[in-house]
């Protein structure tokens, strides 16, 4: 049997001309997610309508079990909805199988986790290098000055040699912040990417992620810390799977 090859043009953002600031990037049409257990079905979004924009800083608040990291999966394609749509950019990303997904989340989607994720064995700027590796969007002589002008961006470009243990967590979070950058991806999303910092710190890499949207990237974060608000241009709040709220912060 002949496998079908589906053309990147089909499902890639770039493949049209990017949203400008302010155009729809995002939206999610009555998305619902189900697991099942031994307890029967539970809901973990429940019929979500949701729409970001082009360079917008959105914060995804809630409790836990609320559904904020639910709501990720669906953005990144990492989870696909039990029904519903997720619309990005040209791409239906509720459609695309998972070889597709991979393909598509690699140049498009840039994640920052809480915990780094950085490969301990190799040295940050080899980390920074791997996204461009797995999906060759830069020439192989060009991926190490890129991951060294990406910690210059993010301020640790004297770390570029040195093993993750080595760093301190806000130099690994840079780092991480880096990596996510790494294939120009137009979305950025961060679940709890200060909850393992300190205030000082956190502030540091809140600025960073704020310098990038205002840069024109659409930055999603979940987050649990209120006192960060200031931060965002808009605060989408969880309750059991439902969107509670949904508006500007001051």
């Amino acid at each position: 049997m002949t496998m079908q090859v589906i053309p990147q043009t089909q499902f890639l953002v770039g493949a049209e001309t990017p949203p400008r600031s302010g155009q729809r990037l995002i939206e999610l049409r009555g998305v619902t997610k189900a697991y099942s257990g031994a307890a029967g079905k539970f809901l973990a979004l429940n019929q979500v309508d949701l729409q970001v924009d082009a360079g917008e800083f959105v914060a995804i608040v809630g409790k836990s079990g609320s559904g904020k990291s639910t709501l990720v999966n669906m953005l990144t394609g990492i989870d696909t909805p039990t029904s519903g749509q997720v619309l990005v950019g040209s791409a239906a990303i509720h459609a695309l199988d998972q070889e597709q997904l991979a393909v598509w989340r690699g140049k498009n989607v840039g994640i920052v986790f809480q915990f780094f994720q950085l490969l301990p064995t190799l040295t940050v700027a080899e980390n920074i290098a791997l996204p461009m590796d797995f999906c060759n969007t830069f020439p192989a002589r060009e991926r190490r000055a890129r991951a060294l002008a990406l910690l210059e961006k993010v301020g640790i470009a004297e770390q570029a040699d040195k093993l993750p243990a080595d760093l301190s967590g806000g130099q690994q979070q840079r780092a991480a912040i880096a990596r996510a950058l790494a294939n120009d991806p137009p979305i950025l999303v961060a679940d709890e990417p200060t909850g393992n910092l300190d205030t000082q710190t956190s502030e540091a890499v809140m600025q960073l992620f704020a310098s990038l949207a205002a840069e024109g990237k659409t930055v999603v974060m979940v987050t649990h810390e209120r006192d960060l608000a200031r931060y965002f241009s808009r605060a989408i709040v969880l309750s059991d799977g439902v969107v509670v709220a949904n508006g500007r912060t001051q």
